[in-house]
């Protein structure tokens, strides 16, 4: 995908969870998120659009914390105003993302991006998609994500998150080729004792297992949004999963 395709997902997808969150109201339980309610979900991610578009838009070169991304907004609104400010946020992260030079330096956490504006575009996409998809699951709605967005959420998860995690491990080494039925995207992930590493492979590969399924279902199991079930594959690495793999952002 390229940069305008994932700012485009950060409008349609904060829009999609603005009006989610609005038919389900603020008070709804998250089933996603068990210890969550909608507004929970609103706090948290308009906060964390505002930090990110404050690396972009003051090109920012030291982290900032985001153990409390609320603390990045100038204030908080009340119920009333709660849908409306995270609209104002989307806007203005989108407004930031799509000025910023293509070649942006400005800090992010994966240094395989080609520049910080490209970086913060995508993970705000996949940010943006993964939290609509809760507020739509406290809707009782249906979430539809399209194809090429969701194998580019599996890339960036498999190749960027995974191999910064230091708890997903097995006593030998183990290979599983993870393949998306509708894209006919394939990667092959490794673990054993040492690091977890994950590459995007041009076709079917070898490997000791393998787990496959439509783009958007790896993505809701990678994202932990929805159960293994029904794709094809390998117990170990899904068994694993949820419990040693987490998005961390340092």
């Amino acid at each position: 995908m390229e940069t305008r395709e994932w700012i485009a997902a950060v409008g349609g997808q904060g829009e999609r969870l603005a009006a989610a969150a609005e038919q389900a109201g603020l008070t709804a339980p998250v089933p996603t998120c068990p210890d969550w309610v909608v507004r929970d979900l609103l706090l948290h991610l308009g906060g964390v659009h505002r930090w990110a578009a404050t690396f972009v838009g003051q090109a920012r070169t030291e982290p900032i914390d985001i153990a409390e991304p609320h603390d990045i907004a100038d204030e908080l609104p009340d119920d009333g105003g709660l849908i409306a400010w995270f609209r104002a946020g989307v806007t203005e992260l989108v407004d930031v993302l799509t000025t910023a030079p293509a070649d942006l330096d400005c800090w992010h956490f994966m240094r395989t991006a080609p520049s910080g504006s490209s970086f913060w575009a995508r993970r705000q996409a996949h940010e943006t998609t993964i939290h609509s998809v809760d507020a739509e699951a406290a809707a009782g709605l249906p979430s539809p994500i399209p194809s090429a967005l969701a194998a580019d959420g599996v890339d960036e998860m498999l190749c960027g998150f995974l191999p910064r995690n230091r708890r997903l491990h097995a006593d030998s080494e183990r290979s599983v080729l993870v393949s998306a039925t509708d894209t006919g995207d394939h990667w092959l992930v490794r673990y054993g004792p040492e690091r977890p590493a994950a590459s995007r492979v041009p076709e079917a590969v070898k490997a000791d297992d393998t787990i496959a399924g439509t783009a958007a279902d790896l993505y809701l199991s990678l994202w932990n949004r929805r159960p293994w079930d029904g794709l094809t594959g390998d117990d170990g690495l899904s068994g694993l999963w949820a419990d040693k793999v987490q998005v961390r952002w340092s």
